[in-house]
């Protein structure tokens, strides 16, 4: 049984989820291909304290009607039989319960969430001993292969394209991630669980 770290938006959640409200709040008409930094300020031209006035007046109803992302449930579900579930996220404290309705509503197994805040999850990586990371954030995703020394799962986004470590495998979705696993789980064995 391996401890298997997950984040939340834009990894389980669709990677486009952000674009209709973006579309809406800013008469805009992008598309994911568009956001080709994880910055939203520089697509937007805003400041970020613009951006985060607008995540405060938002965030809460873009996660409750997110998305899932392609093959996420169905991965998840294969997933739970075999090992833990821990989704480690960027989201603020005050999106816990908003969070965890989330999950409910499309009943998606969970061994444990934790809301870091931030996007400085290593912390939270190491106290709950975490094998394996599954990530759409580029700089989470080095700095827990780098930090952590495990490997961490990239889901291939415009806005992660940067140069990466060779203890990061890009996916492009949930079945070539559960495909990459299986095919190297035998380097993942925990051999203390």
């Amino acid at each position: 049984m391996l401890r298997l770290g997950i984040d939340i938006d834009g990894t389980i959640t669709a990677q486009d989820t952000f674009v209709p409200y973006l579309n809406r709040s800013f008469n805009l008409s992008i598309s994911l291909n568009d956001m080709t930094d994880y910055d939203l300020t520089k697509l937007l031209n805003i400041t970020q304290e613009e951006f985060w006035d607008w995540m405060n007046q938002n965030e809460a109803i873009i996660y409750k009607e997110a998305l899932l992302a392609q093959h996420a449930k169905q991965s998840l579900d294969l997933l739970k039989e075999e090992h833990k579930l821990i989704y480690i996220t960027a989201r603020r404290t005050h999106l816990t319960d908003i969070t965890y309705e989330w999950f409910d509503r499309q009943n998606i197994h969970y061994d444990h969430i934790e809301l870091v805040g931030g996007h400085h999850k290593v912390e939270a990586v190491k106290n709950h001993n975490i094998d394996l990371f599954f990530e759409d954030h580029h700089g989470n995703a080095m700095m827990i292969a780098k930090e952590a020394g495990i490997p961490v799962i990239l889901f291939n986004s415009p806005y992660n394209q940067l140069p990466i470590d060779s203890n990061i495998i890009r996916v492009n979705n949930w079945l070539e991630a559960v495909q990459w696993m299986n095919n190297n789980k035998h380097h993942l064995i925990r051999v203390n669980n």
